[in-house]
This record gives C-alpha cells, structure tokens and sequence, in this order.
C-alpha cells in the first residue's frame, strides 16, 4: 500500500469523514433551538420565569465559550478523535436525562453538560476539517457551519408537533437518538489519520505560539466580531419563538417562524460554501450579511406581525451568512492547521462568552418590561460595532503569530 500524506485522504474516507462532520454538526443546536418553541411549557411546569428560563440558552453558549478556552490541553490529552467522541456523547446523554430531570435544577444542569459536548466538537472539528481538506477548506467550513444551521431549523420545525404527541420534555429528549448515531459514524470515519494529529509532539511544538493571542490586537477584534455575530444568532434562538407567542401567534407557528429563519441561515451558508473562494477580500460577504441582520431587525421592531416572514428570511440569510464567515476570517489569519485551530478556540471561547450575554439580557428585559423591543434595538447598535470592526480586515495582512 503506498503512502499518501496524513493531511489529504483517499476518495472513499474523505467522503466517510465529510459524512462525520455534518452529521457531528447537525447535533450542536437541536438541544437549544427546540426549547424557544416549547418555553412557555416548560415555564408553566416548571415555575421558571424568563431570566431563568433564558439560562437553558446562555448556559450551554457560555460553556461552550468556556470550553473553547481550555481546549488546548483537552486536545493534548484526549486527542482530536477521542475529543470530538467525548462531546457527542456528552450531547446525547444530556439529552436523553430531560426525559426524566424535567425541573428547573435538571434542566439547567443538563443545559451545562450539552455546552461542554457542544465545546468539544466546536473547538477540533476545525481543526480536522484545515488538516484533512486543505484545498476545500472554505467549502468545507461553510458546509459545517450549514449542517449546524440545519439541525436548529429541523428542531424549531418539529418542537410544538412533537411536544403535542410526547410531551415537551420527551421532545427534548429525543434529540439523544442522531447524537448517539453521529458518535458512531465519527468513531467509523476518524479512524483514518487525516481525522487525528499526525504526531502529537509535532502538535505541541505547532501550539507553542511566539506570541500569545491575548496580546494580538487582531485577536481581539476577532472576538468581537465573533461575540456579536453569535449574540445575533443565541437571542433569536432563544427568544424569536416567545416574541411571536408574546404577540398572540400560535405556538407551532412561532416555531415555524424560528425554523424559517434557520432554514434562511442554511441557504445562506450554502450560497457561502459555493461562493466564498471567489472573495479573498471576506469584507464584502462579511458587510452584505450585515446589512441584511441590520434591516431583519429593522423589521422586528417596526412591523413585526405584518412582515414576519420577510423578517425572519432576511433575518436568517443575514445571520446565517455571519456565522461562518466570521470563522473563515479568524482561520485566514493563520496557515497551519493546529496553530489555526488553537486561534479559533481563542476567538470562539471569548465571542461564546460574549454571546451568552444576548439571551440572558433579553430575559431579564423581558421580565422587566414585558416586551423584547429593546433587545433587538440593542442587537442593531451591536450589528454596527460589527460592520466597523469588519473594515479593518483587508486582505494581505500579516499572519497572526
């Protein structure tokens, strides 16, 4: 058998590899999108008001802020694939104890648990995905990021359906069954060494940086430009389903609603997969999906019933474009691949952390002032800072260090 290089595999294990990491995708939102559609259930049997309620949004985002800090060592210690393996049965798990840990305290603590998985696999996936596509990357990323997208659609669509034939906490639950299936096919796939480290030594001499992250400015913005992006997509997961019920519309078509601007984010993560090798300069993609959060949220606040789905299209087409993007712009800024990767958990951990913010804030509004008004007006301002930031990513820049 003749050797191949570790950071391209044959035909037959790139496409099983490919497989692995959408199917991994798909599993890192269902936990958090099917719970905005379902909330006023699980507030009514629980007792939680908004503020709480928001932590089954903010927790696992702040977690997986979290875990991205401290992914370093876990990947020395664990390994990429038995990382990756970890976090997606930490996501089946906790979703399979909402079955039975239906209070306040349980869910919140399977909330926590879900992050950690979610972490996990958000900080090495990356990382595999630079090493074993090298020449695809984007495409690659882009698919990932639209995999992520889609499982929150499917979830938001189907939440009120299933909560009215096995109850809302038999439909959190069931999102333990394709975690556990995507562990399995991770586990098939990852055997080929494009999935792994080629050498652990070599990975920790790759992560010695020269230069710490938190002493690069350009690290720094891009945590921002990631935490702002992010709190775009964590408050409308978690509060777009309760804004419509607020209004007066049924609960299966607020999930609709919120599964209609997901759909949104999976076209535009596609239309990004296809396009974005056709932009080195990522400010023009980055400012255009910007533009289009900015008037989704415009809409929101000024004719929310009347343009609803325009709203949420736009909407999603906007947000859904950030989100990878905003990954791809922090993966520029380094070539090789572990270096890559320990860059955008820096990036992640922090913007995750600011993002966890947005969900927890419109909770507390919300319960204040009984309206969620002001949420997206402050989500706009954020929208802004973003765009400004954006600029100053031109092409040719040097790497980061």
């Amino acid at each position: 058998m003749t050797a191949r290089s570790d950071a391209t595999p044959a035909r037959g294990a790139s496409l099983l590899l490919l497989a692995a990491i959408v199917a991994l995708a798909l599993n890192l939102r269902p936990a958090m999108a099917a719970v905005g559609p379902l909330l006023d259930l699980i507030e009514g049997a629980t007792g939680m008001g908004s503020t709480a309620a928001s932590l089954l949004t903010t927790l696992p985002v702040l977690m997986i802020g979290l875990g991205a800090l401290s992914i370093r060592p876990l990947r020395r210690r664990l390994g990429e694939r038995r990382g990756i393996l970890l976090g997606a049965l930490l996501i089946g798990g906790a979703c399979l104890v909402r079955a039975v840990l239906t209070g306040a305290t349980g869910l919140i603590a399977s909330a926590v648990v879900v992050g950690v998985g979610v972490a996990l696999i958000q900080a090495l996936a990356p990382v595999v995905i630079k090493r074993a596509f090298p020449l695809q990357f984007g495409t690659v990323m882009a698919l990932y990021t639209t995999g992520i997208m889609g499982g929150a659609a499917v979830a938001a669509a189907t939440a009120a359906g299933l909560a009215e034939t096995i109850g809302w906490a038999g439909t959190l639950a069931l999102w333990s069954a394709p975690a556990f299936v995507a562990a399995l096919v991770w586990l098939a796939a990852s055997r080929d060494p494009a999935a792994e480290e080629p050498n652990r030594a070599a990975v920790v001499e790759a992560t010695d940086p020269e230069l710490p992250f938190w002493r690069q400015g350009r690290a720094w913005r891009l945590i921002l430009i990631m935490g702002l992006g992010t709190s775009a997509y964590t408050l409308m997961l978690a509060w777009l389903p309760p804004f419509y019920i607020d209004l007066g519309e049924p609960r299966a078509t607020a999930g609709y609603l919120l599964s209609g601007m997901t759909a949104a984010e999976v076209t535009a993560g596609l239309l990004v997969s296809l396009t974005i090798g056709r932009f080195p300069d990522r400010r023009g993609p980055i400012l255009t999906a910007l533009i289009l959060a900015l008037a989704g949220l415009a809409g929101l606040v000024v004719a929310p019933l009347g343009m609803a789905v325009p709203i949420v299209i736009v909407l999603g087409l906007g947000i859904g474009a950030i989100f990878p993007l905003s990954l791809i712009l922090a993966m520029d800024q380094i070539d090789d691949p572990a270096r890559s990767g320990d860059l955008l958990a820096f990036v992640q951990g922090g913007g995750y952390i600011i993002a966890s913010l947005s969900p927890l804030g419109a909770g507390l509004l919300r319960d204040h002032l009984a309206e969620l008004t002001q949420a997206w007006v402050l989500m706009g301002v954020g929208v802004i800072l973003l765009g400004v930031m954006t600029l100053g990513f031109r092409p040719g820049l040097p790497k980061l260090r």
